[in-house]
């Protein structure tokens, strides 16, 4: 079985003090620390860049998994994997040549996967799948933290479950990423995700120490 992962995305902490807010979650056992990249392009925000993680990379050695959501990735991965990250994940239809860009990535040391957003259907990754590391399921539309989880999303395990089987690459991970919380994350677990990325579950809750131990202690709970 695969280790359970939980990924608190900081794009739900408080900016002003970004430092502490990784700090505070590394403290409780998270295990990534998940980085929301938006350009205001490809969705309606802009948040950090390759500075403020470079910086950021200073304080902690956990994993740093960015989640590109930026028109032409191409031509900034190198940035950002220059400044720490250890997984960078980018959407299809922001760049034309995919596999291209997936092979840079790996050939830098870099874990690469797949975002698909609600309405991407799982066959886009039919020809791809075999040379990404994870999949990475949007469960709100990209662009806000704090956005209610969209349950339909979870008919695309099953299916990406399947095609990861009869491709022979059940070694690629899944992560799951929007409105993850407490009362979802064992039924998602069980389903067979790998990797949890949890915002405002985390960093709105007041105790955020206690808010990852729960997180954690529920995502590896399983039916017999």
């Amino acid at each position: 079985m695969k280790q359970k992962l939980l990924a608190p995305s900081i794009l739900a902490g408080d900016f002003s003090k970004l430092g502490e807010e990784i700090k505070v979650v590394e403290e409780a056992g998270a295990d990534i620390i998940h980085l929301d990249v938006m350009d205001g392009r490809y969705v309606p925000n802009i948040t950090i860049g390759p500075p403020v993680i470079k910086s950021l990379r200073k304080i902690t050695n956990l994993p740093f998994d960015a989640h590109l959501m930026i028109v032409e990735p191409e031509k900034y991965v190198d940035d950002f994997i220059d400044a720490g990250v250890n997984m960078i994940s980018f959407h299809l239809d922001a760049t034309i040549h995919a596999h291209r860009l997936v092979e840079h990535i790996k050939s830098r040391g870099v874990k690469a996967g797949i975002a698909l957003n609600p309405s991407n259907p799982v066959s886009t990754l039919e020809e791809i799948i075999h040379f990404i590391d994870y999949v990475l399921i949007m469960s709100v539309n990209p662009g806000f933290s704090g956005q209610k989880f969209i349950p339909e999303v979870l008919n695309k395990i099953p299916k990406l479950k399947k095609l990861m089987e009869d491709t022979g690459r059940t070694d690629v991970l899944i992560e799951i990423d929007g409105g993850i919380n407490k009362d979802n994350i064992t039924q998602i677990s069980q389903m067979g995700v790998d990797i949890f990325v949890a915002g405002s579950s985390v960093y709105g809750a007041s105790d955020k120490k206690e808010a990852v131990r729960i997180l954690k202690e529920k995502m590896n709970v399983f039916v017999v």
